[in-house]
């Protein structure tokens, strides 16, 4: 596959695809930002680049820039790490190489989410030539793919301690299901992990009253929790959900009761649930059914909702008015730093179809890529004419 000369990309092609030659792997930056930094300081944008965290699981970069002054002040959202490659030898093209070809941007982070910030970056260069008021930033963190701790969480603890924090964001995730523009989302449900350990009494399986199996107390309480109907949903989720994603004991011998048995569960929730509220109920099942165990529970996010309203119409007019597609609005899906960036403001995600992401030969459309830029620029028109 021949790659496209760059003097023939559009600008915005141009940066994502220079955006994708940086392998930013988790937590690395691998000068995702810098080429990120020099593209928005051309627009006169001042830049903060914010590093937070140590190991295992840092440093991470992060980056927020801003223009202009007063109100509005609208925030486009996204990050610049990836997830890794997988096995090399299965891709058709070196994953970091940002080869173009029949019409699509092959790499690591096409999709997720490199050419939507390039996008973004386009439709602020349209922004500043027009010269509008108010303010516009980007808050962009390095560790959305991984534990989430050093990126959007501290990136907003930033904001908030320099009067920065934005009237409403953008967030550039990958939403579209099968065209650009079919799907906006307002909202995510929560995801709650638990790993749970119960501890027995090793012993001959001839003599069990001599042992105490951990096997046995821990299915019951998975039964229980698993036969439990969370809820059948609303009128913005789809119902909640709990997951058995492991289960072992890691016992070689057949003659032998093990000491320990481990399990691992994901819980995804919507709006009639809390973290806490969850992480109680499953406590009080497996203390009951395992008195002698261990949990140790992690709420990555609480399920939100943007109601539909002011941002989303502004946001699906101004995809209907490149795409002519009418979008659904949807809660659909994982979870995202939206579920941090709705504390402070209102939010909606916008952005790419979604298929390839995290695949082998994870790809975007150009076309797409240039109307999502249209895209965004129509939301900055939109929003600065309200002002």
């Amino acid at each position: 596959m021949a790659d496209v000369l760059a003097p023939v990309l559009a600008p915005v092609l141009a940066l994502a695809q220079a955006l994708v030659r940086c392998p930013s792997i988790t937590p690395d930056d691998a000068g995702a930002q810098d080429v990120l930094a020099a593209a928005l300081a051309g627009l006169g944008f001042t830049i903060h680049h914010l590093r937070f965290g140590g190991p295992p699981d840092g440093p991470v970069d992060n980056l927020v820039a801003v223009i202009g002054e007063g109100t509005p002040h609208f925030a486009f959202a996204g990050h610049t790490d990836v997830v890794p490659t997988g096995d090399r030898t299965g891709w058709s093209v070196d994953p970091f190489a940002g080869m173009i070809a029949d019409g699509q941007l092959v790499g690591r982070g096409a999709a997720d989410m490199k050419s939507a910030i390039a996008a973004m970056v386009e439709a602020a260069r349209r922004h500043v030539a027009r010269g509008a008021n108010g303010r516009l930033s980007f808050i962009i963190t390095g560790d959305e793919e991984g534990p989430a701790e050093h990126g959007t969480r501290p990136l907003l603890e930033w904001l908030e301690a320099h009067d920065l924090v934005p009237d409403a964001c953008l967030v550039g995730e990958p939403t579209s299901l099968q065209t650009l523009g079919d799907m906006i989302k307002i909202g995510r449900r929560g995801s709650l992990n638990a790993w749970i350990t119960v501890r027995g009494a090793q012993g001959h399986v001839a003599y069990p009253h001599r042992a105490m199996n951990p096997i046995t107390g821990l299915i019951t309480a998975l039964a229980e929790l698993k036969a439990r109907e969370l809820d059948t949903g609303t009128d913005w989720f789809q119902p909640s959900n709990l997951e058995v994603t492991d289960l072992g004991v890691g016992n070689p011998a057949t003659n032998v009761i093990p000491a320990l048995a481990r399990a691992r569960l994901n819980i995804r929730f919507n709006d009639l649930h809390t973290g806490a509220a969850l992480e109680a109920w499953l406590r009080e099942v497996v203390a009951r059914h395992a008195p002698n165990s261990d949990i140790d529970v992690r709420i990555s996010g609480e399920a939100f909702l943007t109601a539909p309203g002011a941002l989303s119409s502004l946001v699906a007019d101004a995809v209907t008015a490149v795409t002519g597609t009418t979008p659904e609005l949807s809660t659909s899906g994982g979870t995202s730093d939206a579920r941090f960036i709705r504390r402070l403001c209102p939010v909606v995600e916008f952005g790419l179809p979604g298929q390839s992401m995290h695949k082998i030969d994870e790809h975007a459309a150009t076309a797409d890529i240039e109307a999502l830029a249209e895209v965004y620029d129509h939301v900055l028109q939109r929003v600065f004419a309200n002002r």
